[in-house]
């Protein structure tokens, strides 16, 4: 079978490797979408993970169909489609450290359990959106960092894919009134598509001026006034811009979600913010998440679709991934495999 791997710091190559042997208590899974990761970036810039440093098979947002199905596994079935948990594989994480990759022919679930490993997902869903359940899973788990409640209000930081995720998750659960702050003019447009109520270009508005109109104004509160009266504030951007303004601007016992990698330290004056009682959450993968968000996604698939910006063939997989880490020229590259 072919299987894309890191070989070298900044090189990817689609390999010859051999196909999986299927034990009494295995599933084998033809992969038929992927999608691309900003880590796979990544993980291609230095040369792969160790123990695996140079040889690292790619792709953990995969989604495809049950090609093969040990004897002694119940509940699945040859022909079922499927979403994978690529934390719960046997031999590592799929597509980031792990033995296997997403994007390649087939993966191989050893000990399958539907519900642990995998689950089904019904067949109208294209594959290319329920390769989407990996990082939407993400974000949901930042949604439920938030403890959000029906009526009160929200602002998201980023308009990328856990952004955009993170703004449908809020509707569902339903927040009364969702922004999204970005720079980038066609993804704040895809926002509103997905669900928001409004958005905020923060290169030409002021966030908190802007937020003050929307939410109107908390209550004062040791001595705390003129704040906005947003409830919950997500960061799926990832630049200090957004801590600072977050904490220059939270109302008292706010909470604020972090999913955003920070490369770079920021400083925070907890002084300053003790009277907030700000409610400070880091949010990282999905615990409990990766198959709750599957009914969501299936529910509401068509919204979801929205987030994939490109589909490309699996013979173009080096460009799909070149489009991925090209900053503002793709929002969700996904790769299908016939």
């Amino acid at each position: 079978m072919k299987t894309v791997m890191v070989t070298a710091p900044g090189r990817t190559e689609i390999v010859d490797a051999p196909e999986p042997e299927v034990g009494p208590t295995d599933v084998l899974v033809r992969i038929r979408a992927c999608g691309i990761c900003g880590s796979d970036g990544l993980y291609i810039s230095v040369g792969g993970i160790p123990p695996r440093q140079g040889a690292t098979p790619l792709g953990h947002e995969p989604a495809g169909e049950i090609a093969a199905v040990g004897a002694d596994v119940t509940g699945l079935a040859i022909g079922d489609h499927v979403v994978l948990n690529p934390m719960a594989s046997a031999d590592g994480i799929i597509g980031s450290g792990g033995a296997q990759g997403g994007l390649s022919e087939f993966v191989l679930i050893r000990d399958a359990q539907l519900g642990t490993h995998l689950v089904t997902v019904p067949e109208h869903i294209p594959f290319e959106v329920a390769a989407l359940n990996e990082p939407m899973a993400v974000a949901t788990h930042a949604v439920n960092r938030l403890e959000p409640q029906a009526g009160q209000t929200a602002v998201v930081f980023g308009a990328g894919p856990i952004g955009l995720g993170a703004v449908i998750g809020l509707k569902l659960r339903g927040v009364a009134h969702v922004v999204v702050v970005d720079v980038v003019p066609n993804r704040l447009a895809k926002a509103l598509k997905v669900g928001a109520d409004a958005v905020i270009d923060s290169a030409a508005e002021d966030v908190a001026a802007r937020l003050l109109d929307l939410h109107g104004e908390a209550p004062r509160y040791f001595g705390r006034h003129g704040r906005p009266a947003t409830d919950l504030y997500l960061d799926a951007a990832g630049v200090p811009a957004v801590i600072e303004t977050v904490l220059a601007t939270a109302r008292h016992g706010a909470r604020f979600s972090i999913v955003a990698v920070h490369k770079k330290p920021v400083e925070v004056d907890f002084g300053a913010l003790l009277t907030s009682e700000l409610t400070i959450a880091l949010a990282m993968g999905y615990p409990t998440e990766i198959f709750e968000v599957t009914k969501d996604l299936v529910e509401h698939w068509e919204r979801y679709a929205l987030i994939v910006s490109d589909v490309l063939p699996y013979t173009e997989v080096e460009r799909a991934l070149t489009l991925a880490a090209t900053p503002g020229a793709a929002d969700k590259v996904v790769v299908t495999l016939p």
